[in-house]
Parts: structure tokens; C-alpha cells; sequence
């Protein structure tokens, strides 16, 4: 079930309260659509029912990027690449949104991009039944980056993240608390070096606790393989992982022998996915 969305303004918007299911449940669906300032798409399970707490998932694109690239897989509709992977994964089991950003960036210029965010969470738990405590989001390059700064400024309403290629480019509001992270970065990536990527990963590894990845293990430059380590000794709930892999800028990493940037083959989503299954 796909359901479009242009959202009203960014006004009067409050912070979201810890709570285990949002106030749509048990209610019929009401996300609609209008024609207002900022635009997101949303796929809500097929079998959807309203009496069930449902996981969310953001899907954050790239400098350029697009909300449907995501949302489809790619300009050439990848099945297994949608949102990253997650969709075919989840299996109906989720509910899926992909905000389009402005001119096709995450500047969060203000924290404006956050207050996006918190009026879709606020939107959404209006009008579906979501779990409030299994929210998500995963992006790559920018949008690692802004999934990144959710990372930092919303920790407390975000169950985890899969930052993919990202840098500090969104900006880090807040910052202390521990959420559960997954970074993954290719060992040559010329756009954001992988030396940006453990820097993102060491606030985490600070923030849950866990002893030091300084030392984990890196493939080396044409082994087309990747290494994903898990950090030890985190606060209980707050895991960190860290996938290295022997490619560049890319999203879809896939080990040889197919391409190295592969969406029907890669392992990103897979990993990341049962990640996010253990928490």
C-alpha cells in the first residue's frame, strides 16, 4: 500500500513522548495527501492492521538524490534495493518513509531537517499504528550523514541507525545519548574517507559505552571482500557495528565475484537488517 504525502509546514511542533504504540492504532489509516512545503512518500504494509504496533523506517537518499530512488530501488527499480533493502526483508512487517529533501540535500540549516523529521514521526503516529520504540532510519553519503544527526539530536526517539558512507555534514545537535549504531564504509571511498566514517562511529562507541574499535579489522585494497565487526563491552541494548569493505562511494557494496556495487547481491541490507532484529 503506497500512500504520498506534501506535509503542512514546520510550525507548533512538539517532542514526541516515550510510549509503546502511537495514537493511530486501532484507528482507520489517515494519511493523506495536500500540497504544502515539504514532500515525503510512505509504504505502509499490505496486510497493514491497525491494532498493531508497526516498525518504521526511514530511507534517506544522497546529494541529488530522490525520494522514489529510494523508495523503488533505484532509477531501475531494484526489488531487492528498496529502502535500502529493508522492504523485501521485512516482508510486510513495516512501515517504510522516504522524505525527499530539500533541493536534494540535508543541510539542516537550524536543525530545520530535525523538525522535519519529528513532524512526520508526529504525523505519522497520528494517523498509523506504529511501535514507537522500533524506529529507524538508515542513508547514504547526505543521507547517512542526516541519518547521522538524527543519531546525535534524537537518540531517544530512534531505536537504531545504519549510516552508510556519511560524514558530519547535518551536524550533530545534542549528541550524548546512546542509540544503536551501524556504520559502513568503503576503505576507498574518495567522496567521504573512510577516516570520517570511524569518526562517526567513535562518537557512538563513546555514547554507548564500548571499548575502543581502533583496532578492528579493515579488508585490504583489492580483496573485494568486507570485514563487519562488533564493538565489545556496550551498554547493554546499545550495540555499534562497523563494516569495512574494499570499495568506494558507493551504497549497494556487494563481495566479488559480482559487481562491486550490486543492489540484487549486496550484503548491506541483509546485515543491517539483522542488526536492527537484535535490539
Amino acid at each position: 500500500m503506497h500512500l504520498s504525502s506534501l506535509f503542512l509546514g514546520l510550525t507548533s511542533l512538539t517532542t514526541l513522548t516515550a510510549r509503546a504504540l502511537s495514537s493511530g492504532c486501532n484507528k482507520s489509516p489517515t494519511i493523506t495527501s495536500g500540497v504544502k512545503t515539504m514532500k515525503f512518500t510512505i509504504r505502509v504494509p499490505e496486510n497493514y492492521q491497525n491494532g498493531k504496533g508497526y516498525k518504521l523506517i526511514y530511507g534517506l537518499h544522497w546529494i541529488g538524490g530522490r525520494m522514489d530512488q529510494v523508495a523503488n530501488g533505484g532509477d531501475t527499480g531494484s526489488k531487492n534495493w528498496k529502502y535500502y533493502g529493508m522492504q523485501i526483508l521485512a516482508d510486510e512487517t513495516a512501515i517504510f518513509v522516504a522524505p525527499q529533501g530539500i533541493d536534494g540535500g540535508w543541510p539542516n540549516n537550524g536543525g530545520s531537517d530535525i523538525a522535519f523529521i519529528d513532524a512526520m514521526n508526529d504525523y505519522i503516529d497520528d494517523g498509523l499504528c506504529v511501535d514507537t520504540e522500533q524506529r529507524f532510519s538508515i542513508g547514504f553519503s547526505y543521507g547517512g550523514s542526516m541519518t547521522y544527526a538524527i543519531a546525535c539530536a534524537r537518540a531517544k526517539q530512534f531505536r537504531g541507525v545504519a549510516v552508510i558512507a556519511g560524514g558530519e555534514l547535518s551536524g550533530c545537535d545534542g549528541g550524548n545519548d546512546p542509540i544503536a549504531y551501524f556504520g559502513i564504509h568503503g576503505i576507498r571511498d574518495p567522496t567521504l574517507n573512510i577516516a570520517s566514517g570511524r569518526s562517526l562511529r567513535g562518537h557512538f562507541i563513546n555514547n554507548n559505552g564500548c571499548n575502543s574499535m581502533s583496532g578492528a579489522r579493515e579488508p585490504s585494497q583489492g580483496s573485494r571482500t568486507h570485514i563487519t565487526t562488533a564493538a565489545t563491552r556496550c551498554r547493554s541494548g546499545y550495540p555499534v557495528q562497523w563494516a569495512a569493505h574494499d570499495g568506494g562511494h558507493i551504497q549497494a557494496a556487494a563481495d566479488a565475484p559480482v559487481l562491486e556495487e550490486n543492489g540484487e547481491a549486496s550484503w548491506v541490507g541483509p546485515e543491517v537488517w539483522d542488526f536492527w532484529n537484535s535490539l
